[in-house]
C-alpha cells in the first residue's frame, strides 16, 4: 500500500511538470503580432489643402465675363442696347468694343443687327440706336437688362409687355431724356445714347437698378485661361450672314483674342479707334424664318434646343443649347452633356440660321 501512495504522487508530479513545460514552450513560439500591409493601406488619408480663391480689394468676378470689376458695380443692371450694324452707320458706330457680350442676328433684308450687353461702362456716346426686334427683346431679359432701343416692330412691342421689359425707348416721352441726335450725320442713323442718359432714364421711370434677388451667372467659366482639347483648329471664323457685311473673324495667338472684319475692313468702335477683339465666339445654329410679307424674321427658341460651336483659342468645339421657357435662359452644353464652361472674357454670339451651317466656314 505505502509503495503504491509512493508511486501514485511520483506520477502526479511529473505530470504537472510537463503541464508547466509546454505551456512556458508555447508562448516562447507565438511570433509577435505585426500590423500586415491591408492594415496600413485602409488607414485614412492626409488631407490635401484646398485652393484659396484669389481675392482683389475692392474688386469681384463680373457675373458676365468673370473679369475683375469694381465691387460697387458688380450688382447693378447691365443695360442692352440695340446698335445700327448697316454700311452707312459704321463710320459713327461707337461703343461696341466695350460690349461685355455682342449678339448679332439677321434682321430683314439680309443686314444684321447689334446687340451690346454693358455693365461698368460709363460712356458718353453709344450707338447708333435702331429699333427692337422680339427675339432680342428674349436675349436681353436673360441678362436682367435695362433694353434700349429707339423704334420696334409690333412683335417687339408685343414681346415687351408679355414679358414686362423694363425699356428706354427712343419714340417714348422719356426718349429725350435717354437719346440725342448727332447732326453730323444722317437720320435713321444719329441716334445715340449715353451712360448718364440711361441712368437719368431708368431713375425718372423708376426701374430697378440692381440685379434680381435670383438671378444667376449665365455662364460657367475658367478662372485661368484653358485651351480647349480638340482637332479643329479656328484660326479664321467666316460667318455668310448674307453678302452683305460679310463678317468674320481672325485669331490673334499673341493676344490669344479673335479680332473681328466686316465690309472688307477692321471692325472699329469709333469712340476709341480700336478694333473689335473677342475672348470667346458662340455660334447657336437656330431655326429662323419670315414671319410675314415684310420679311420681319422669327426664332423659334420657345422651349427649344439645337446646335452649335464653342470657340477659344484658336479651337473649336461642337456644343449644343437649350432654353426653357421656365427659366428664360440659354443654356449652353459640352458634347458630353455638361454645362459648357467658357474662358473668362468678352463673348460674342452669332445667332445663325441652322439650315444654313455651311456658310459658317472654319479655317
Amino acid at each position: 500500500m505505502k509503495t503504491f501512495k509512493k508511486l501514485s504522487i511520483a506520477t502526479l508530479v511529473l505530470l504537472l511538470s510537463m503541464s508547466v513545460a509546454t505551456g512556458c514552450s508555447k508562448k516562447k513560439d507565438e511570433p509577435k503580432s505585426t500590423p500586415s500591409k491591408t492594415e496600413a493601406a485602409t488607414q485614412e488619408p492626409t488631407a490635401e489643402p484646398t485652393a484659396t480663391p484669389e481675392t482683389r480689394d475692392g474688386q469681384v468676378r463680373s457675373k458676365i465675363t468673370n473679369m475683375w470689376i469694381s465691387e460697387k458695380a458688380a450688382n447693378n443692371r447691365p443695360y442692352a442696347v440695340m446698335i445700327n450694324n448697316i454700311k452707312a452707320a459704321t463710320p459713327q458706330q461707337c461703343g461696341t468694343s466695350n460690349a461685355n457680350v455682342l449678339y448679332e442676328c439677321l434682321a430683314e433684308g439680309g443686314i444684321t443687327r447689334l446687340m451690346g450687353i454693358f455693365e461698368d461702362f460709363d460712356a458718353k456716346k453709344i450707338g447708333s440706336v435702331r429699333s427692337a426686334r422680339h427675339y432680342y427683346v428674349s436675349l436681353a431679359t436673360e441678362w436682367d437688362a435695362i433694353y434700349c432701343h429707339f423704334g420696334q416692330t409690333k412683335y417687339a412691342v408685343k414681346k415687351i409687355e408679355e414679358l414686362k421689359v423694363d425699356t428706354l425707348s427712343g419714340l417714348s416721352a422719356i426718349g429725350s431724356t435717354v437719346y440725342y441726335r448727332d447732326n453730323n450725320y444722317k437720320a435713321p442713323h444719329n441716334a445715340f445714347t449715353s451712360y448718364e442718359g440711361i441712368m437719368k432714364g431708368t431713375k425718372k421711370l423708376g426701374y430697378r437698378t440692381t440685379y434680381r434677388d435670383n438671378f444667376e451667372n449665365h455662364y460657367k467659366f475658367y478662372n485661368d485661361d484653358t485651351d480647349l482639347t480638340s482637332d479643329k483648329t479656328a484660326n479664321k471664323v467666316n460667318l455668310g450672314f448674307s453678302q452683305y457685311a460679310k463678317p468674320y473673324f481672325t485669331y490673334n495667338a499673341d493676344k490669344k483674342m479673335y479680332e473681328r472684319f466686316q465690309y472688307g475692313a477692321k471692325h472699329v468702335d469709333a469712340n476709341t479707334g480700336k478694333q473689335l477683339e473677342f475672348k470667346n465666339i458662340i455660334v447657336q445654329y437656330v431655326k429662323q424664318r419670315d414671319i410675314d410679307k415684310n420679311h420681319y424674321q422669327t426664332i423659334d427658341w420657345k422651349n427649344g434646343f439645337g446646335k452649335g460651336l464653342y470657340i477659344t483659342n484658336g479651337k473649336a468645339v461642337n456644343i449644343t443649347w437649350k432654353r426653357t421657357d421656365a427659366d428664360m435662359k440659354m443654356h449652353y452644353y459640352a458634347e458630353d452633356g455638361s454645362e459648357l464652361t467658357v474662358n473668362t472674357g468678352k463673348t460674342y454670339i452669332a445667332i445663325f440660321p441652322r439650315d444654313r451651317k455651311s456658310d459658317v466656314i472654319i479655317k
